[in-house]
């Protein structure tokens, strides 16, 4: 039997081990390796049970791409076109997957570890795989190379707002406001592009949170993870397949208020939710967060205004619940691989009624920080000194 024969062996036999549920994945590649006669040193047998965590529970040979400490997306286009990104932009590297059959199989053994369907009658799937990991994956016809393959990781360490500040993600001058708009209560509305940094952010000012003061967020899946000690965690349920069990934001938002928090938080504003999240808002439930996408704090009524849409909300009615619940736009930007909080905007309504963001402040992620001296002194008067 050659390498390559006893590798898979040994795979099939660590899998048939780990499907009885009787032993780990260190212990079943140990008994394997031991039933099979074959003689390891502890550096091949440390390795080799690597191998097979990575084959069996993880993402295979991306996975340590994964494990790096500084990746955040790897971006499956092809068995040899395999990119990651690292911070400063796109780069490519040298992973080998196989076959376009093989990528194939890889996008859908990672389907099956989220609990997802992945075939020719559902191409398409997003999915959260064991460790956190975000993964959507295409198959062809869709997608003409076999299958793309498109994975987040989840950072499990919160940054806090002096390393944000050292990692040229915000300036230093406004690090006292972020941390004043907590301590106050304010009711936080944080926009930017995918990949911007949203939930880094989030993250960040959740942090911040007395440790007395209970959090309960509302997600689409589990990204939010601060340093914080009371945390409850909420997150959307998908329908089966047949159709049923799902559970939408919306819900889970209702819900939140029944638990008695001190800050409800939801993790993006994605349609009809967002009717839930003003209202709340807007009965006493101060010092709230969410998320939305939106290429500028200008443009922020008009994404409200579109999601509430859904919830069947007039834009009369959106102006009056958000100028009412709202109080500050955080808006970040990404450019050349580089995210960083590009703007600070007021909440308010304009002079025809309509709903209205006011930029206070900007940076360009370099040396030039500037503000509008009407605006940030309101900014000042509400939430100062810090």
């Amino acid at each position: 039997m050659n390498g390559r024969a006893l590798e898979t062996a040994l795979l099939d036999d660590v899998r048939a081990r780990l499907a009885t549920g009787r032993t780990g994945a260190g212990a079943a590649v140990r008994d394997a390796v031991r039933d099979s006669g074959r003689v390891l040193g502890s550096d091949a047998l440390r390795d080799l049970e690597r191998s097979a965590r990575a084959e069996l529970t993880g993402a295979g040979p991306l996975q340590p791409l994964l494990d790096a400490a500084d990746v955040t997306d790897v971006l499956v286009n092809g068995p040899h076109d395999v990119w990651v990104e690292r911070g400063a932009g796109l780069e490519r590297v040298p992973v080998g997957l196989g076959s376009t059959a093989d990528v194939r199989a890889l996008a859908v053994r990672l389907a099956a570890l989220g609990g997802q369907r992945l075939d020719d009658a559902c191409p398409t799937v997003d999915a959260r795989l064991p460790d956190g990991t975000r993964l959507h994956a295409v198959l062809e016809p869709l997608a003409e190379s076999g299958a793309l393959i498109s994975l987040r990781v989840l950072r499990t360490r919160a940054f806090t707002i002096d390393e944000l500040v050292v990692g040229r993600a915000l300036p230093r001058q406004w690090a006292g406001l972020l941390r004043a708009l907590v301590r106050r209560r304010a009711n936080v509305l944080i926009s930017g592009g995918t990949g911007s940094g949203k939930t880094t952010l989030l993250a960040a000012l959740l942090s911040l949170v007395p440790d007395d003061e209970r959090v309960v967020t509302v997600e689409e899946a589990r990204e939010l993870r601060p340093a914080h000690p009371h945390v409850v965690h909420l997150a959307a349920r998908r329908a089966n397949v047949e159709g049923a069990g799902a559970v939408d934001l919306a819900d889970l938002v209702r819900n939140a208020l029944r638990m008695r928090p001190d800050r409800i938080v939801l993790g993006e504003c994605r349609g009809a939710e967002v009717r839930e999240v003003l209202m709340a808002m807007n009965t006493g439930h101060d010092g709230g967060f969410a998320t939305l996408h939106a290429n500028a704090v200008a443009v922020v009524p008009a994404r409200l205004e579109a999601l509430a849409g859904l919830a069947g909300m007039t834009r009369e009615a959106v102006a009056a619940q958000a100028a009412g619940a709202l109080d500050v736009v955080l808006h970040l930007r990404r450019r050349q691989g580089t995210r960083y909080l590009a703007e600070v905007g007021l909440v308010g309504r304009g002079p025809g009624g309509e709903l209205e963001v006011r930029p206070a402040a900007w940076w360009d992620g370099g040396e030039r920080c500037a503000a509008d001296p009407a605006a940030w002194s309101e900014l000042v008067g509400r939430y100062g000194p810090w």
